[in-house]
């Protein structure tokens, strides 16, 4: 509720939300809203001179060179980028977020190869790794997604491990550890949190 009143406080901020969910609606129903294929080369998509058709009539964005519907490609290409985002963001996270915890957590010589490995990725060049992958995969929509995560939970991973240094020395999980709270519950119930 709170979030709601601090919204209409604010209308470029409420103008961007709504933005946001209008993509993000006409991206999940985009093979309903489409009257086209976004890879149909349609028979009347160019003009007698061979020239994609202007915007208006049956194509609401115009057509391409190819005379296929440009608004059915915006469409399908917002849902194709937005699976990309989820998933890569999502891998990326849940990645950083592991390997940040359990060094920030073990500390030691784990911890410190942890970090140490997360050191060298962070170094190693992100589009040389990304053409790397991409080249022994077989090119996918998920490889994509996949080698997009693997480039960016370093980040991730620094911020967990820096966070989960700070509470482990904490009161709290000296209290937790005392009282015979095994890691997987002092991690579980209190740093992951």
């Amino acid at each position: 509720m709170r979030v709601l009143h601090e919204l209409t406080r604010r209308p470029s901020a409420l103008f961007g939300l709504i933005v946001v969910v209008l993509v993000l609606l006409a991206a999940i129903f985009a093979p309903w809203i489409a009257h086209f294929s976004p890879d149909d080369q349609l028979a009347d998509g160019l003009s007698l001179e061979g020239a994609p058709l202007p915007p208006g009539g049956d194509h609401l964005f115009g057509t391409d060179t190819l005379g296929r519907d440009l608004f059915a490609r915006v469409l399908f290409g917002a849902r194709t980028s937005l699976i990309i985002g989820f998933v890569a963001n999502g891998v990326a996270v849940a990645i950083g977020l592991l390997v940040g915890l359990l060094a920030g957590y073990l500390r030691g010589a784990a911890g410190n190869l942890l970090m140490r490995f997360t050191d060298l990725m962070m170094a190693f060049p992100a589009l040389l790794l990304a053409i790397a992958l991409a080249a022994l995969l077989r090119p996918s929509l998920w490889i994509v997604a996949m080698v997009i995560a693997l480039v960016n939970w370093v980040q991730v991973a620094r911020i967990v491990y820096t966070e989960t240094r700070g509470l482990v020395e904490r009161d709290f999980i000296v209290a937790e550890r005392s009282l015979g709270a095994g890691n997987g519950r002092i991690i579980l119930l209190h740093i992951l949190p």
